[in-house]
């Protein structure tokens, strides 16, 4: 191994668990460090979209960026323990977009080309993120600009923006709709940060569109035709129907930026049962399924939702629940894909106790901590504190659920961590319990 890989993988540290469960957290920091890779030829230039050698000026050049996959908890995760890699990757696209003449950002790129593979434009989320979260080594105006360029492009008809712009959804499509309303939001936070209102405000309100396509007849998300009917409807949890490798009950929870305002649309009530039964319908191998997919992305925020429903105990109920039967030490110890190491980063998060919903606002949700400390080292070029620690007092299988919480060593009697007080450093602890506690964590 090299020395930075030696380095990426001494990232964090553990303390506690099983052997079986030290051995699938090990594994699955090797995986999650693989990509993106670097990307060089042995001269130190490398061969772009255009056709031509080109050198990175001041960057190491990334390739491999799954963007549908790892905007969801691989890059939060590099946010925290490698920012310079989520740099890199920042710069490494920004000259793809450029050297192609596209002047967007590839949704997934593999050796600077854009593979167009899944949809939306998860590069925005990235990007977003880190912006606000203080990683800015790159041109931020071209950033920004390229975010921008990115939700509003339509020449070529890639992300049916025309429709979406109009109709305010993606005729026949429940994912492009909701994925689409969620890089607005993300492009509108960048747009807000850089002095850009008018853009900001546009956006924005666009990233409520998701609205448009909740039908309160079924209970669900559903595809609009363009004349604004209703597609044929064939159950919540028959695949298709407008839905990317998944199926209208996984999709309708993708409302990150907005989980407050799909539980009014949604009903509070029928929220929380619905959402209950996505989970309690599972089955305990999470081999790919109807409900909680975890062998797929769509749902990977879901365990998290509970939070903004203030049932934080059910967050960590069930995110200890996919922990221990979705993952597992051996050859067969993941429940699906890896894609790219987000099935990895999910895991290695969780096993902290913390995870976002929505990557751009900063927020990681508490759930269940698996180990008795789980220790992140902080890049001191970017954050100034130098650790950030979790440590669960009594935490056992049984003892899952989270009775009280100090951030150091000050009372905490809310279940989320800003992720300026990780990046501050210091200490987390949370005493553990076999029982819920109702009246911790909102």
């Amino acid at each position: 191994m090299t020395p930075a890989e030696i380095k990426a993988l001494a990232a964090s540290y553990i303390k506690g668990g099983t052997a079986g469960q030290r051995e699938t957290f090990d594994t699955a920091m090797y995986k999650a460090m693989l990509d993106p890779r670097d990307y060089y030829d042995v001269n130190g230039g490398y061969t772009g979209e255009d056709g031509k050698v080109h050198r990175a000026d001041g960057f190491t050049c990334r390739t491999i960026f799954s963007g549908w996959d790892v905007f969801r908890s691989e890059f939060p995760l590099l946010t925290i323990i490698r920012p310079e890699v989520v740099s890199d990757t920042i710069n490494s696209l920004m000259q793809q977009a450029e050297l192609s003449g596209n002047n967007y950002l590839s949704r997934w790129e593999i050796v600077q080309s854009d593979s167009l593979c899944m949809t939306g434009d998860p590069a925005v989320s990235v990007f977003t993120e880190a912006y606000l979260k203080g990683i800015r080594g790159y041109d931020v105006k071209k950033a920004c600009q390229l975010c921008l360029n990115s939700v509003d492009e339509t020449a070529s008809g890639r992300n049916g923006r025309a429709d979406y712009e109009k109709l305010g959804y993606v005729p026949g499509s429940i994912t492009s709709t909701l994925e689409d309303a969620y890089y607005d939001y993300c492009a509108g936070r960048f747009a807000l940060a850089l002095g850009k209102t008018n853009d900001a405000q546009r956006l924005l309100m666009r990233s409520l569109n998701y609205r448009n396509i909740y039908d309160p007849k079924v209970g669900n998300m559903r595809a609009r035709n363009a004349d604004g009917s209703w597609t044929e409807w064939k159950g919540a949890t028959t695949e298709g129907q407008g839905c990317v490798e998944s199926n209208p009950y996984q999709q309708t929870w993708f409302v990150p930026q907005d989980v407050a305002g799909l539980i009014r649309l949604m009903g509070k009530d029928y929220f929380t049962s619905y959402l209950t039964d996505f989970f309690e319908k599972t089955p305990a191998n999470f081999k790919w399924n109807e409900y909680c997919n975890q062998a797929n992305e769509p749902v990977h925020h879901t365990a998290y939702l509970f939070v903004y429903d203030g049932k934080p105990w059910l967050t960590q109920k069930w995110s200890r629940f996919i922990m221990g039967h979705a993952y597992g030490p051996g050859l067969t110890g993941l429940c699906g894909n890896e894609d790219v190491g987000q099935m990895s980063a999910w895991y290695i998060l969780s096993a902290a106790g913390i995870h976002p919903v929505s990557p751009v606002d900063g927020i990681y949700i508490i759930g269940s901590p698996l180990f008795k400390e789980l220790t992140f080292k902080l890049d001191p070029r970017y954050y100034p504190g130098k650790t950030f620690t979790v440590r669960a007092h009594h935490n056992s299988a049984e003892n899952l659920y989270v009775q009280s919480a100090t951030l150091n060593g000050q009372p905490l009697n809310r279940a989320w961590l800003r992720h300026s007080e990780v990046a501050a450093g210091g200490v987390l602890d949370l005493e553990m319990g076999p029982k819920p506690n109702e009246k911790w964590g909102y």
